[in-house]
């Protein structure tokens, strides 16, 4: 069973600049919910026990939501804000949730290698918190545990993306299809050009991986950008094991452009009973404006 998850947030979210400047982009709220919480609650809808954080030196507020804030909970209880109240004591006891620091930004498998200790010798969950889904009908990262105790190798979670658009991704190369969503790889190819492209199964933020993964993180030579990267490491690690995709049954809001932030503020408020109809009066209004220029 997995019971362990690993959630990167050490990065400078520099396409957010100057914002990440002082907030980290995970602590960006869909509304009033900061995107990283949204992604714990994923790992425990899941099934997940104990989650580790991967943080950096300018990410203590992070720590700090998902701490108790006593002087706060005071506050609320004399002003009887039940409510309120109730929100962030439910914060603050969501999960078991541990923190280490990334001393040096140096690329996501090195970020990966930081939860080695953590980990120790099982199975366990990865979610990169610029990548933020909403499963059809049970929780992403669900979907890919129930693969893999039915494959007992590593799961990539990956999704369907357009002909145009594989130079964006590390595309997954199958040596063979399972079950439909199922595939067993061979390799993922970085960034093909559409005529290149083995598939249309785009790696997308989600994964199961075996503890074997740090053995190869260990000796991973740095790649792209000079950093340590997880898809070489577990390139190499498909010579031992299996690895295979899987197709995610979702919809994925990519958190790290301004224009999928934009789209999941969007989407979260008109699914919300005490926003959906004030934010479709405000597009009308929007849209009746740029109309009219």
């Amino acid at each position: 069973m997995i019971k362990k998850a690993v959630i990167p947030a050490a990065g400078y979210g520099t396409r957010f600049l100057p914002a990440t400047k002082a907030l980290a982009k995970e602590m960006f709220p869909i509304i009033d919910t900061p995107t990283i919480q949204y992604i714990v609650e994923e790992a425990i809808e899941s099934g997940i026990e104990e989650i580790l954080i991967i943080v950096s030196a300018n990410k203590n507020a992070i720590m700090d939501h998902f701490d108790r804030n006593l002087e706060l909970e005071g506050i609320l209880k004399e002003k009887n804000k039940h409510v309120e109240l109730k929100i962030i004591q439910d914060v603050s006891n969501l999960a078991n949730i541990h923190y280490i620091r990334q001393k040096e930004q140096l690329g996501l498998g090195h970020a990966v290698l930081c939860a080695k200790a953590f980990i120790g010798n099982e199975p366990f969950a990865l979610l990169l918190g610029d990548d933020l889904y909403v499963g059809n009908e049970k929780p992403v990262l669900k979907q890919l545990i129930d693969v893999h105790n039915k494959y007992n190798g590593s799961i990539l979670g990956t999704l369907l993306v357009k002909p145009s658009e594989t130079s964006k991704y590390g595309i997954c190369d199958p040596v063979s299809v399972e079950e439909p969503r199922v595939s067993m790889l061979k390799s993922v190819v970085e960034k093909p050009k559409t005529e290149d492209a083995p598939s249309l199964s785009a790696i997308g933020g989600r994964y199961i991986l075996s503890p074997k993964i740090f053995k190869y993180l260990e000796t991973q030579n740095r790649g792209a950008g000079n950093e340590i990267q997880l898809t070489d490491a577990i390139k190499r690690m498909m010579a031992e094991e299996n690895v295979y995709s899987y197709d995610i049954d979702g919809l994925r809001y990519d958190i790290g452009s301004r224009i999928g932030y934009i789209e999941a503020t969007l989407d979260f408020s008109l699914k919300r009973d005490d926003l959906k109809q004030q934010v479709v009066e405000l597009l009308q209004k929007k849209i009746k404006e740029i109309e009219n220029l």
